[in-house]
């Protein structure tokens, strides 16, 4: 999250410290995020993003990102980015960016239940670890805690619908500027997302037969909360068809309180074995 600010709208971001294939979406989204939020007035914080992944990354190399400053009204401020490496643009995403301002409260009923993340043994790695068989998971490197609460169960070929539960974090204290957490709220929104797409059809994303990737991804944040502090994410699988999938996903914070609210869609394919 330490950019490098080369004027103009120009900015670099250091590589992935993970040792992936292809760049982390999230690492993107992320560091696109910051680089926009160091050109909108200090009282505005981001409250949406939309953003399209259109190549893949590698991990052993910088970013380089170009903010376009769209619009600054009275309440609201608009900034457009662009990812790439090497000349050839990786992502792109659109923010929006607002004032402080008062309005009454609602959010959707309290969050699901849950044990405490102190009582939750599994982590997503180790799940993912378990259904490919290998002693290494490509996330390994991220600076990101998992703990899955519902992993699936039943053996491969029987549909799991139900919502999948996992708590997350950011595991290292972040400094207490709220952008940061912002982004590090977005960096964790890209995890394990459209990975469930595969499941109401009796699949894992982790099938050796199987090629997915992230296609888009869309967030509202709804309130402020700590990156660095464990966030309860629901997941569910509302759509699947035409090659594609589509997943959506609540951020709760231990209160109970609605944080964010995300979408992703995924390319669903499968290569000959």
């Amino acid at each position: 999250m330490t950019l490098a600010d080369l004027g103009g709208g120009e900015f670099e971001g250091p590589a992935s410290p993970e040792r992936a294939d292809t760049l982390f979406g999230g690492h993107l989204i992320a560091q696109c995020l910051a680089a926009a939020q160091t050109t909108v007035p200090q009282d505005r914080h981001v409250n949406s993003l939309h953003a399209y992944f259109m190549r893949p990354g590698e991990v052993d190399l910088p970013v380089a990102i170009t903010v376009n400053p769209v619009r600054d009204g009275r309440s609201f401020s608009w900034r457009e980015t662009a990812a790439s490496q090497g000349g050839k643009e990786l992502f792109r995403m659109s923010a929006s960016y607002q004032a402080p301002a008062e309005s009454p409260e609602y959010s959707r009923p309290a969050r699901p239940e849950a044990p405490p993340p102190e009582q939750v043994p599994l982590t997503y790695g180790e799940f993912t670890m378990q259904q490919t068989g290998e002693d290494t998971w490509d996330g390994m490197g991220r600076p990101i805690d998992i703990r899955y609460i519902n992993a699936p169960e039943t053996p491969r070929g029987h549909a799991v619908t139900e919502s999948q539960l996992m708590w997350m974090r950011i595991p290292e204290r972040l400094p207490d500027t709220p952008a940061i957490h912002h982004a590090g709220l977005a960096y964790l929104s890209d995890a394990t997302l459209v990975d469930h797409v595969m499941l109401p059809h009796g699949m894992r994303w982790q099938d050796a037969n199987f090629l997915g990737t992230s296609l888009d991804h869309v967030m509202w944040f709804h309130r402020f909360a700590r990156a660095d502090e464990w966030l309860l994410f629901e997941q569910t699988v509302d759509s699947t068809g035409d090659g594609r999938g589509l997943a959506r996903g609540y951020f709760f914070d231990r209160g109970g309180a609605l944080i964010a609210t995300c979408m992703q869609e995924g390319l669903m394919r499968w290569v000959q074995s």
